[in-house]
């Protein structure tokens, strides 16, 4: 995968480079805190309608709140969307499709990691059903709305984990063991193989499907893990932490990935140095390029999401 951006562009990619998105609408899935505040505060600032979709509505109000301060012309639409009961997710899909004309972009940026063993509403371990099953059923339950847009987006957010994630899927309600290193590994390899095939099952359609992951950023997703880290994680922590980047800069690869007219279709990127950095094409764990194995886990996620569809 080439881009010309990167070959011919020596300037750092910022928010400052994001086009003017007057009457686009905008989907944001975890965007009261980290990754997707900012994210949602740069799209607000170009002129967008952000809609805030959190777990509680206070999170999402409280966001608000924060982002008008901020900005105070932003429009934003507060939504209470529970990521770990589908039931929940099929039933907002269908009520945000009454209630909007078009979705211009929709940015699957939620996630949680290293819980401990828990599950989901209906029973699936809970990184993978709220990381990729979740996501999943929310964009195909989004997509007759996108679809109403020429040149809409659909960005998945997915980490540098995907290349420790393994392939098979065959313990997706941790019914043979439970590791919440690889469970959390395996969400973020499922969450780029889903973005790629589904790339290649809508790009006829004039609608771009693309991966962006934030390197090693300074999120909430470590500070909510619980229990607390272990003394070996927390030491593990604070020996990396000056290569750490800040989620504003963390939030830059999705934005490219959302926003710039250079970004292409079943493209991936992440942080210049991978760890921190401007955005930049990125590779994917190998799995992610195997179209059997895409193909695989496309199949094995519907026949769980079919009945909330």
């Amino acid at each position: 995968m080439t881009s010309t951006m990167f070959k011919n562009k020596s300037s750092n990619w910022t928010t400052s480079d994001i086009p003017n998105l007057e009457g686009k609408t905008v989907f944001i899935t975890g965007s009261n805190s980290g990754l997707g505040f900012y994210t949602a505060k740069a799209l607000a600032e170009k002129n967008a309608h952000v809609v805030l979709a959190c777990r509680t509505l206070k999170k999402a109000h409280s966001a608000i709140d924060q982002l008008k301060s901020l900005n105070p012309k932003g429009k934003f639409s507060p939504l209470e969307l529970d990521l770990a009961d589908l039931n929940n997710v099929s039933e907002i899909g269908e009520s945000f499709s009454n209630d909007f004309e078009n979705l211009d972009l929709l940015i699957n940026n939620a996630g949680i990691m290293h819980p401990p063993k828990t599950f989901s509403a209906q029973g699936f371990e809970i990184q993978f059903a709220v990381n990729h099953l979740a996501h999943m059923l929310l964009t195909l339950k989004l997509l007759p709305l996108i679809e109403k847009k020429e040149k809409s987006r659909i960005v998945t957010v997915t980490s540098g984990a995907q290349f420790f994630g393994k392939v098979g899927w065959n313990n997706l309600k941790a019914e043979n063991y439970y590791n919440k290193w690889e469970s959390y590994a395996n969400s973020k390899l499922a969450n780029v193989m889903f973005a790629l095939e589904l790339n290649e099952q809508i790009k006829q359609k004039n609608i771009l499907s693309l991966a962006a992951h934030p390197g090693i950023a300074k999120t909430n997703l470590f500070s909510a893990q619980k229990p607390k880290p272990s003394p070996l994680e927390t030491f593990s922590l604070e020996l990396f932490s000056p290569i750490f980047q800040s989620a504003e800069m963390g939030s830059l690869p999705q934005l490219f990935a959302a926003s710039s007219p250079e970004a292409k279709g079943g493209e991936h990127y992440g942080p210049k140095f991978n760890f921190r950095g401007y955005p930049k094409l990125s590779p994917t764990s190998p799995f992610a390029q195997n179209k059997k194995e895409r193909k695989n886990l496309w199949e094995k996620s519907m026949a769980i999401l079919n009945n909330f569809l």
